[in-house]
């Protein structure tokens, strides 16, 4: 399957000298520079606390950077990104259904209009037959999906995700990856997903930034160039181990550098 390459200067993700120094003195970010071009899928790659999800916020407009510039042109409008947090965040008490039409309630949308992409968002995700269901009859996976279709439906141009199947397990994950890479392919979203999953970050992105310890910065990229669509012939290739050597590689090298001599 081809996908659509855009030009070098259609950017929808720009950071410039972007620092996040919070209130108590952590300095938690930065400075980073980072472009992510439309329609690309990239992964954000460092150890657990290295700033990858105060990145992730600050894109998504959550939280102010202390100094530098962001520019994303999808914030100008509300519909424009979609975020997928570490947990599912849903409400106990009112349906798949309900859970995922709260953002178009937010924005006012009309009933029929809102129902209806409802229905297309749970369809995305496989869970057509689940709009009546309560997220306490659901697995952990069915949660996660039922997280991404409300990311999915206000229709976004950019999709950020915070380590959304990291407390999964193995199998589920392994499915849910596939079923994002499809999603990806269909819809042309930029996505933004940060992992601490080497294996993870290979198998999804196009390209994987790895970020060093606390400031989090940008240590290198890896480019993974692998044919489309990526399936369980890649995870066994010997392409696929070759790419994961080499950002491992790039993951050491961002950890040690911050090891005091």
């Amino acid at each position: 399957m081809a996908l659509l390459v855009p030009s070098h200067d259609e950017f929808a993700i720009r950071l410039r000298g972007v620092t996040k120094i919070y209130e108590s003195g952590t300095r938690a970010l930065g400075p980073i520079d980072l472009d992510i071009r439309q329609g690309e899928f990239v992964s954000l790659l460092g150890a657990s606390g290295c700033g990858k999800s105060t990145a992730l916020r600050l894109i998504a407009g959550l939280a102010a950077p202390t100094a530098g510039a962001i520019k994303v042109p999808a914030r100008a409008s509300r519909q424009g990104i979609g975020f997928v947090f570490q947990e599912p965040t849903l409400m106990p008490w009112t349906t798949v259904g309900e859970n995922v039409r709260l953002p178009l309630k937010l924005a006012r949308l009309a009933d029929a209009e809102s129902t209806r992409r409802v229905a297309e968002a749970l369809a995305q995700v496989g869970l057509a037959d689940f709009a009546d269901a309560y997220p306490r009859e659901l697995s952990g996976g069915m949660k996660m999906r039922v997280s991404l279709a409300r990311a999915l439906v206000t229709s976004p141009d950019v999709l950020l995700l915070d380590e959304p199947f990291a407390a999964l397990d193995e199998i589920t994950r392994l499915r849910l990856n596939n079923d994002l890479l499809a999603l990806w392919r269909k819809l042309g979203k930029t996505i933004v997903f940060v992992t601490h999953s080497v294996y993870e970050s290979v198998y999804l992105s196009q390209r994987v930034v790895v970020m060093t310890s606390r400031p989090g910065r940008v240590h290198g990229e890896c480019r993974i160039d692998a044919p489309e669509p990526r399936d369980e012939a890649f995870r066994t290739s010997m392409a696929y181990a070759r790419h994961c050597r080499d950002v491992s590689q790039a993951l050491m090298q961002a950890t040690e550098a911050e090891v005091p001599a």
